[in-house]
């Protein structure tokens, strides 16, 4: 009757999140840094820019109503 039941290990992350100041967090021991939306750089959601061959910042996110880059 359980011979088709599949034994699954449940493995759960703790994150660790410490807000160093108004703007900045260490989160898993990287820091970033928080900018609002009026304040985000230049180089935020860009992919790739042939003639200057170098990327833009492609991974972030939203906490308390600001966006997260890493530094």
């Amino acid at each position: 009757m359980f011979d088709n039941i599949i034994n699954t290990n449940i493995y759960t992350m703790q994150n660790t999140l410490k807000q160093v100041d108004k703007t900045t967090l260490k989160l898993n021991g990287v820091i970033y840094k928080g900018y609002t939306l009026s304040e985000l750089p230049p180089s935020f959601a860009f992919i790739y820019n042939e003639d200057a061959e170098n990327f833009g910042i492609q991974s972030w996110f939203n906490y308390k109503g600001l966006t997260y880059v890493s530094k």
